[in-house]
């Protein structure tokens, strides 16, 4: 006897095209009651539209943005050189691209999004769960990328009108015109996303081409301050390539792979519009490494300028383009800061908590309202006191992120890729009893591999200054390594237990 669906579950009413994707029969009633919704239904195969092209130019979209200038600055901040902090940067996203594409695959083929995706593994209930985490941290990014692209407007229309504007009465201990300038940036965008996902397509396939000539700009303007590329490669490693290097590689290494960690969970609510498994393979492969090497190198090399020229590295692009005298020059700039952080943040922390949140209540919450709790969430974490404070609460933040969320992609990719090779019976997704009910919603073996993993890969991570200490101190050797850790163990821990459940209904075929 097991804890899933009674034996007699009615046949399932889906349609496997020639080219493997998967849909909804013609002519069969969509799936429906309180786990359903127009937003989280299945895409039909006709409008699976998004090209390699839609791909490539979403992950340049979203890896040209303020916070991931600043990660691969960072590295040159505390010691590495461009070398160094370029391979670091790449070979991390080769591994996150690895479970990127593994998760990814759902989309095309079903049309689902990544709670619906979670269902299959943590139960219809339990899909709340990870969906639920991985709402409230793209909350906090979207507060953060939401004050970043804030400041460039303040500092941009302070060039514009003057110090009338700059220098404008403090509230909360910063000017009003900043909490306007922040205001201002929330509603463009909650008004694009308002649109919907095609609206979001054709913004990220302008927005990318006009990222990248401006990171190219920056790198031109730097080394003409500099006096040249050859001082911008001629910036020595404090560490070396011995014991000193090493022991900041792997942290350092981790904390880039966990930068992305959260799309790695819910790049199915993009992949779900892909026209085909080519297309989001493709797409993501030449768009996610080669475009964040590549920004990593603009940076590393900016940055390397900036320590030429100032005496110290500026790693805040804001920062660095208020140097200039140039008032065309700081304007493009300013503007090319303002619509990277656009980019990323309505694709990568709008998106999913929309859907996410939706999951949670699927009568009563569509994507557009989920994107409207997202975003008003993000005003009330008080993002500009975590970005007061990156090292503390940022770089804290993205290690314990990474961790956590690297259990839920352990668990998922050895749901779908070992266990069910890929078959899903997209009816049983959204219904009461069905295969994926497990026990009152909730499969507890997913739970279990979740808790396993968070605890082993968090556990010993220091949490200042959220907390004082590290909260199982035995597991700090683990700390280095949270998102391998949490992966690792959640994938094991899951896959025990269930080859242990005993006999289940057979998935569907093809």
């Amino acid at each position: 006897m097991t804890d899933t669906a009674p034996s007699a579950i009615p046949p399932t009413s889906q349609v496997t095209l020639a080219d493997g994707r998967v849909e909804i029969a013609p002519g069969s009633p969509q799936p429906g009651g309180r786990y359903a919704n127009t937003d989280l239904l299945p895409v039909p195969a006709g409008r699976r539209t998004w090209t390699t092209y839609n791909f490539s130019a979403l992950w340049v979209g979203m890896a040209h943005n303020t916070a991931s200038w600043t990660l691969a600055s960072g590295l040159i901040a505390v010691g590495m050189d461009w070398k160094q902090a370029v391979f670091t940067i790449a070979l991390a996203n080769l591994i996150v691209l690895v479970p990127m594409l593994l998760t990814g695959h759902a989309g095309p083929k079903y049309g689902i999004p990544f709670p619906v995706f979670a269902r299959a593994s943590f139960g219809v209930r339990g899909a709340n769960l990870p969906a639920v985490v991985r709402a409230l941290v793209a909350c906090g990014w979207f507060g953060i990328q939401t004050w970043i692209g804030g400041e460039a407007i303040y500092f941009l229309a302070g060039k514009l009108i003057g110090d009338g504007w700059a220098d404008a009465a403090k509230v909360g201990g910063y000017a009003w015109t900043m909490w306007l300038s922040f205001a201002i940036f929330w509603a463009i965008q909650v008004a694009i996303i308002y649109r919907g996902m095609e609206t979001i397509r054709r913004f990220e396939n302008w927005a990318a081409p006009f990222v990248l000539v401006g990171a190219f700009v920056m790198l031109w303007w730097m080394s003409d301050r500099a006096g040249g590329l050859g001082p911008l490669f001629d910036q020595p490693s404090e560490l070396g390539w011995g014991d000193d290097f090493w022991k900041l590689f792997w942290p350092s290494l981790m904390g880039m792979i966990g930068f992305w960690s959260t799309l790695s969970l819910n790049i199915p609510d993009f992949t779900r519009y892909g026209r085909s498994q080519r297309a989001q393979t493709w797409g993501q492969a030449l768009g996610l490494p080669t475009t964040m090497t590549l920004f990593a190198f603009l940076s590393v090399l900016v940055t390397s300028g900036s320590q030429a020229v100032y005496g110290e590295p500026i790693w805040d692009p804001v920062q660095l383009a208020a140097k200039t005298d140039n008032v065309v020059g700081l304007l493009y700039a300013l503007v090319t800061v303002l619509v990277a952080t656009l980019s990323v943040n309505i694709a990568a922390n709008l998106v999913s908590p929309a859907f996410d949140f939706s999951n949670v209540a699927p009568r009563k919450v569509g994507f557009r309202a989920g994107a409207l709790i997202t975003a008003v969430l993000a005003v009330l974490i008080f993002p500009w006191k975590l970005y007061s404070d990156p090292q503390g609460y940022i770089f804290t933040w993205l290690g314990l992120v990474g961790g956590l969320l690297g259990t839920v992609a352990g668990i998922l990719v050895a749901d779908y890729w070992i266990l069910r090779r890929t078959r899903l019976d997209l009816a049983d997704l959204y219904r009461r009893g069905g295969r994926y009910w497990y026990a009152g919603g909730w499969n507890w073996r997913a739970v279990v591999a979740f808790l396993a993993g968070g605890v082993l890969a968090i556990g010993g991570a220091g949490f200042e200054p959220l907390v004082d200490g590290r909260p199982v101190p035995a597991l700090s050797p683990l700390a280095d390594y949270g998102w391998a850790v949490g992966l690792g163990t959640s994938m094991a821990v899951y896959l025990a237990l269930m080859l242990l459940r005993g006999r289940r209904p057979a998935e569907p075929t093809g």
